[in-house]
């Protein structure tokens, strides 16, 4: 990372900002991680899948009790590639420098070396096998063990203590789990290593074997025995059930999920329908570049990691959202008919889609500033145009529809509907004060950027003057076709100072509405708003109740709004609005006296929320000056973002390698912020310290929540 002096500043005709240093990061590749999903065909379904292995042309094969199944492409199928075996009942699979050897009811053979390697056995003696390095092959019985070598079967003398469970083959030695104990075969002799409970799984690195079992891990001498670490219960999960070294760390296999060691207590979790198909995992292998191959019940599913920058990861999201999202101009939500079947997608309304909407814009605005791509100007423009028909449809002059659709496709929230004056349409009303801040926030990224005519400024300011003279004529509220305020959509000083200074609603709102004025001044010139604002801030103490400090919220019994209790919780949706609110209360700031002091509201909100990592939370603190917000923590976000946005229930509740917190009034449950690709898909209004969540895998967001902090970052030059 490195530093130099950005210059921030609003472009045609805004209030130049002052130059500042600012951190700069460079938008080098690092590892995205991927799953990558494979189809069991239905000859395979319901089979019992028992081992896996990927040999050395990277072919993955899957035993299974109906027979030896590999991958085809995207597929696994039972393999009938060599004709000998097709259809043969292989009881195991192990490799042998690379190649796969098959172990038969009455043999074992290998197709590599030309297909020398095979062996003759006694018929159903034999269960299980492993192939040493120089070509000896270890088979266990259900108390026996033999090797085959030089053409020979040569039986050990003496029995084991169990049926084996597992075999492991490591320099010229072998390793047998059986029962508690770990026996070494060595010389062709059987002596026991290790006794302990609950073993499962070995893994071994030069001069140590890693022992799993299913409360967690731990590490022994290779050499005598000893441990080399303690046993590791800190562990997503610590009923182990497979494990292997990797160039990457340590990969363990779970009853619950996947996850990669990459250090001492420093995790990569991998569970849920977002990695694999199944979280009991049966197997695992890993490839050379670290990447992981993953056997559950259900089949096999791999975890990649590839190189890609976060320009590249934008420009997926943008090509998803041109491909699957759009409705009528708005990037919308999809609703899957099958869990996770994109296949099966409904493009619907939402409660807020002219919020979520908006910044899509504002991030295709932001992008055309920095690229001068002509594609997302035109995506920018198309949104606001989808933004204005809100208003126009609903017949009621600068009151904006939280959404429209054609006539009987409605479907959030039936009761709130109407019939536009076109009766092929309806709208959805009860518009918040959301929808406004949203709109706001993107009218103002378009008209600095993405409005490079003055008649686009024009029509920008020309609907945005109906909508804050709306706001100003009914005595600052939103009313609705039913001549009553809305809920939400409420800014007049009865309703915002009823509440106490310990309720965010009250600094919330202050700042909107003050932010909206300032906007409204900007482009239309109106001394209306400019008037109105400052009566706001002398008179009633709106500037005040900006400047409140946010630790001064807490639990606040006793105040209730229309049967709902208020302020007894922290409210993450507040958060966002207020952070997406400050680009315009600051950049439109009527003097420099205002916009210090709304630096210094913004500062203090960010340092109650720093813990969050939130890209936007630090870019918008950063656009003030501030020489430090958290940079690293914001790209770290945007990195471990999943390209998986699909809304799989995500269960971390069971974890064991988080330090939990008591119950305190964010609703911050523990010390460590789990990434993004660990929790359920969400916006930025939700509150990213919750463990569990998700809805089955029956929606799927569309991605503009990395594309808006990604793109504003570059356009503030933070990212380069």
């Amino acid at each position: 990372m490195r530093h130099q002096v950005l210059k921030l500043f609003l472009l045609a005709g805004c209030v130049a900002l002052p130059a500042v240093a600012a951190p700069i990061y460079k938008d080098v590749p690092f590892l995205q991680s991927v799953a990558v999903k494979f189809t069991t065909v239905p000859e395979v379904q319901g089979a019992a899948m028992l081992r896996l292995e990927v040999n050395k042309d990277g072919i993955v094969y899957v035993l299974t009790d109906r027979g030896v199944a590999r991958v085809f492409d995207d597929r696994l199928a039972m393999d009938r590639s060599f004709r000998p075996l097709a259809g043969k009942l292989a009881r195991d699979l192990a490799l042998g420098d690379g190649d796969l050897y098959y172990l038969f009811d009455d043999g074992w053979l290998s197709n590599g070396q030309a297909g020398r390697p095979a062996g003759t056995l006694p018929k159903g003696e034999y269960q299980s096998l492993v192939v040493g390095p120089d070509g000896s092959v270890l088979l266990a019985g259900q108390r026996n063990l033999a090797i085959f070598r030089n053409g020979r079967l040569n039986v050990l003398s003496g029995t084991l203590p169990a049926p084996p469970t597992h075999l492991y083959a490591w320099g010229n030695q072998f390793y047998v789990l059986a029962g508690d104990t770990i026996q070494r075969v060595e010389n062709d002799r059987i002596t026991q290593f290790h006794q302990a409970k609950e073993i499962t799984a070995l893994a071994f690195r030069p001069g140590e074997v890693l022992v799993g079992s299913k409360r967690g891990f731990y590490g022994l001498n290779l050499a005598d025995g000893r441990p080399t670490f303690p046993l590791q219960t800190k562990l997503p999960c610590p009923d182990i059930t497979c494990m292997a070294i990797a160039t990457n760390g340590i990969w363990v296999g779970t009853k619950r999920g996947v996850f990669l060691e990459t250090g001492p207590g420093r995790f990569r979790y991998f569970a849920s329908r977002r990695w694999l198909a199944d979280d009991q995992v049966v197997d695992l292998r890993v490839t050379p570049a670290g990447d992981a191959y993953v056997l559950t019940p259900l089949g096999v599913d791999k975890i990649e990691f590839r190189t890609m920058t976060l320009a590249q990861k934008a420009a997926y999201y943008e090509n998803k959202i041109r491909q699957r999202h759009v409705r009528f101009g708005f990037c919308s939500e999809l609703r899957l008919l099958r869990p996770g079947d994109i296949a099966s997608a409904e493009m619907i309304d939402t409660d807020n889609d002219g919020g979520w909407s908006s910044y899509y814009l504002a991030s295709q605005a932001f992008h055309y500033a920095v690229t001068g791509e002509e594609s997302a100007r035109a995506h920018a423009w198309e949104t606001f145009d989808a933004l204005e028909r809100l208003q126009s449809i609903t017949g009621l002059d600068g009151f904006p529809a939280r959404t429209f659709e054609r006539a009987g496709f409605k479907f959030s929230d039936p009761d709130r509907w109407h019939v536009a004056h076109d009766p092929a349409w309806e709208w959805k009303g009860t518009t918040s004060s959301d929808e406004i801040t949203s709109q706001t926030f993107a009218y103002a990224a378009l008209y600095e950027t993405a409005a490079i005519y003055p008649a686009e400024k024009a029509r920008i300011a020309a609907d945005y003057d109906k909508i804050i003279g709306h706001i100003v004529r009914n005595n600052l509220y939103l009313v609705d076709a039913d001549g009553k305020p809305t809920l939400w959509g409420r800014w007049n000083p009865e309703y915002v100072n009823h509440y106490p200074p310990t309720v965010g609603d009250r600094r919330l709102n202050s700042s909107e509405i003050i932010a909206f004025l300032q906007f409204g001044y900007r482009v239309t010139g109106k001394e209306l708003y400019r008037d109105k604002a400052f009566d706001l801030m002398n008179r009633y103490g709106y500037l005040t109740n900006i400047t409140n400090s946010m630790a001064n919220l807490r639990n606040t019994p006793g105040v209730v709004y229309q049967g709902m209790q208020m302020g007894d919780g922290w409210n993450h949706s507040d958060d966002e609005l207020a952070f997406y609110n400050y680009w315009t209360l600051y950049r439109y700031a009527f003097d420099e006296r205002l916009r210090m002091l709304y630096a210094g509201a913004i500062r203090d909100h960010w340092e109650i929320a720093k813990v969050e990592r939130c890209p936007v939370w630090d870019f918008m603190y950063g656009m003030t000056g501030a020489p430090f917000f958290d940079l690293d923590g914001a790209v770290w976000t945007l990195q471990r973002f999943p390209l998986d946005l699909v809304n799989w229930t995500v269960t971390n509740s069971q974890r064991q390698d988080l330090t939990r917190l008591p119950a305190n009034f964010r609703d911050q449950q523990t010390e460590q912020l789990l990434p993004p690709d660990e929790r359920a898909a969400m916006r930025w209004n939700g509150n990213p310290f919750a463990l569990d969540g998700g809805g089955g895998g029956l929606s799927e967001l569309a991605g503009d929540e990395f594309l808006l902090p990604y793109w504003m970052g570059r356009y503030l030059g933070f990212i380069r």
